[in-house]
């Protein structure tokens, strides 16, 4: 059994509210050692924090705006609401970022509920959790400033470009990857292999983004096993090896006190 930790998993999501125990009891059985929840609203934060509770020094949880929602996103309120969740426990800052896919929120406003989110992040010496998509020069351009004050982060389910990549590793981020690496259309597995071994992590996403063999499946983090298995063969590593690896960085990068 190949042992991992899920970086990356939205638990609280509506998806889960039917067996949302079991599907941490099936990620324990699989080879996890933990899982991180993520809070992408001050709402699923609560609920990430309640599952936490009930699993702790196995789940744990974070606490961000996501940019999809940053329209809302009022810094006089929300800051200090963020700010107490971080003080009550969230390993993290996030899910926060840029998303000019979509562009559900007007992109002036979603930079600004970046910014004040990796201030708050190097107010609170916490990693942030980043979501980035076709939005490249303006997160290298934030996350660069980020790193000068000493924040570090994880640009998470990754599929961007090596460019990007590098960026992130110069500051000393990490880079992780999805389920979305063992789906057909992949081909850049030099940019699996561009990440250096302290620095990457694994994920789910949950309940995005299931890996083959059970792609289109609502997917859940006892899957990123396969994920793990996919890495290794693009990276030349054993799926055991790799899976400790990321794990050890998980641990490293939210200072995970595991149970």
């Amino acid at each position: 059994m190949t042992l991992f930790i899920d970086s990356h998993a939205h638990l609280a999501d509506p998806a889960f509210d039917g067996d949302r125990e079991a599907a941490v009891e099936r990620a324990r059985l699989t080879g996890a050692r933990a899982i991180v929840c993520i809070g992408e609203s001050l709402a699923a934060a609560e609920r990430a924090r309640a599952l936490a509770e009930r699993h702790p020094g196995f789940v744990f949880w974070t606490a961000g705006v996501h940019p999809h929602d940053a329209a809302g996103f009022d810094a006089a309120r929300d800051v200090p609401a963020l700010r107490h969740a971080i003080l009550a426990g969230a390993v993290a800052v996030g899910e926060c970022g840029l998303d000019y896919h979509y562009d559900h929120s007007p992109r002036e406003q979603q930079r600004l509920a970046f910014q004040a989110q990796l201030q708050l992040a190097a107010e609170t010496r916490r990693p942030v959790v980043v979501h980035t998509r076709e939005a490249e020069d303006d997160t290298v351009a934030l996350l660069r400033e980020a790193g000068e004050s000493g924040v570090v982060g994880v640009l998470h389910c990754f599929t961007g470009t090596a460019a990007l990549a590098r960026a992130a590793l110069e500051v000393g981020w990490y880079v992780s990857f999805s389920g979305i690496v063992t789906f057909r259309k992949w081909t850049d597995d030099a940019l699996l292999r561009l990440v250096p071994d302290d620095r990457l992590l694994a994920e789910s996403d949950a309940p995005y983004l299931a890996p083959v063999p059970n792609r289109g499946k609502r997917n859940e983090p006892a899957w990123v096993s396969f994920t793990v298995s996919r890495l290794a063969q693009a990276r030349g590593q054993e799926p055991a090896a790799l899976g400790a690896m990321v794990a050890a960085n998980a641990v490293r990068l939210f200072a995970l006190p595991l149970g």
